[in-house]
């Protein structure tokens, strides 16, 4: 591999294409990059094939004129991975039974391994416990064709950084965190980040760019399950907590703003923080307090929210049992429809299994046309019109998405909790959580 400073025309293959794999293979592509997007779901590739995107941040419109010119070509087939000059893997990294789960990173590198030539750059970016790199992935790879790491092929690590409906803060701009297992490879990971980002932060080792995605993740993690506490005491206290958080705001300096909220969602908070602690426990044989205690904090955020909500009902003479609830934001966070790990499926199933008559509303979470919706499929989905809200005991707010329009919540909805402060001082009718 050259010491090109931008490199371009490299076959690239991007195994993964979801939420983090596919804007990366969209960016890769329109650099100049020949881009192979490889992925296990059939559906999936499909619409890629047709140009259509399923990931909010890449439009159809950027997928036409690469599909177009050849430049990028979605596939479930192994075999297209032949002849890569890179190959980054974007794999989901779930947690089973509290354990990493690491068979699709696994799967991967086998894969890969088949197609492994001299020279070439493997980069693994998908989210995992220090040490998953050189421990795990490196020597699957190696007994593909028999190469070494180093000796014969470069690889590295590179934390995705990819937020779901940010529009200021995209793939190009975001600084890059990159690695590499010998300065070679280093040299090639950087090269190759350095064509699709403005800004590219080198790290001494694998091993340190793995625990700051983490340590990003459980910095987060921490704080948004202390302002949770928070917001629970303060209720109970009488004081408006998102009053205080908006005066230490002010503060310019030792002070970072976190809200409180229904739960932590996506794939990154409710788990990463998880994958640090158990590589804790399993090498140290020690607990990291600050992760198990911010988990059982904002895994317990919707049982909190549905405790409020029979509250607030029992404060207007009505039982939740046989109430009609409609739930507004079935996605974990505003403006995307990414579904993982949403707060809504079990703030659903709580009401549902206590008798509760509940439907929801989402305009960027569909029934069929969304691959996140998985989990809420039997929740009815309806249109937000004035008899709706009208016709509800209470309506929650979970997600403030831009796209609902406030006023006519606020004018027609009798009772509503507002999990995200979107109708501060709205009303006697609006609590806020």
């Amino acid at each position: 591999m050259t010491r090109n400073h931008k490199p371009r025309g490299l076959r690239v293959v991007v195994v993964g294409q979801g939420y983090v794999g596919l804007p990366l293979a969209v960016r890769a592509a329109e650099v100049g990059h020949h881009v192979v997007g490889l992925d296990v779901d059939a559906g999936r590739i499909k619409r890629l094939v047709l140009g259509e995107s399923y990931v909010e941040d890449i439009s159809d419109k950027r997928l036409e004129p690469l599909l177009a010119a050849g430049v990028y070509r979605p596939t479930v087939d192994p075999s297209d991975c032949a002849g890569f000059d890179v190959a980054v893997v974007t794999v989901p990294t779930p947690l089973r039974d509290g354990a990493p789960d690491l068979s699709h990173v696994e799967e991967a590198a086998r894969t890969l391994g088949h197609h492994l030539t001299r020279g070439a750059t493997v980069v693994l970016e998908s989210t995992t416990y220090p040490g998953t790199t050189e421990e795990v992935f490196r020597p699957l790879l190696e007994g593909g064709p028999g190469l070494t790491a180093g000796r014969d092929f470069h690889l590295g690590y590179s934390p995705e950084r990819i937020d779901p409906g940010n529009p200021t803060w995209r793939l190009e701009n975001t600084p890059k965190v990159v690695s590499g297992i010998d300065p070679s490879s280093m040299e090639a990971v950087r090269a190759f980040y350095a064509s699709l980002v403005d800004t590219v932060v080198p790290v001494a080792s694998c091993k340190e760019a793995e625990l700051t995605k983490l340590l990003e993740n459980t910095f987060r993690h921490v704080n948004i399950a202390l302002a949770n506490e928070l917001a629970i005491f303060a209720h109970d206290l009488g004081i408006d907590v998102w009053a205080a958080i908006d005066a230490a705001s002010t503060k310019p300096f030792g002070f970072m703003r976190f809200a409180p909220g229904p739960r932590v969602g996506g794939h990154c908070l409710p788990v990463d923080p998880s994958y640090l602690s158990w590589r804790v426990e399993r090498a140290l044989g020690r607990n990291f307090r600050f992760v198990e205690l911010a988990n059982d904090v904002n895994n317990h955020m919707p049982d909190y929210v549905v405790r409020r909500l029979v509250a607030g009902l029992n404060e207007r003479g009505k039982p939740l049992k046989g109430s009609r609830i409609l739930l507004l934001g079935l996605a974990y966070k505003a403006n995307t429809g990414d579904a993982r790990e949403t707060p809504a499926t079990r703030i659903a199933e709580l009401l549902t299994g206590m008798g509760a008559e509940v439907q929801a509303a989402d305009p960027h979470v569909l029934d069929e046309a969304h691959p996140r919706a998985v989990g809420l499929a039997s929740l009815q989905q309806v249109d937000v019109t004035p008899a709706r809200l009208a016709a509800a005991d209470a309506v929650v707010l979970l997600a403030d998405h831009d796209a609902f329009d406030y006023p006519l919540i606020n004018a027609h909805a009798p009772y509503i909790l507002d999990c995200r402060r979107r109708l501060a001082g709205a009303g006697a009718h609006v609590d806020s959580l």
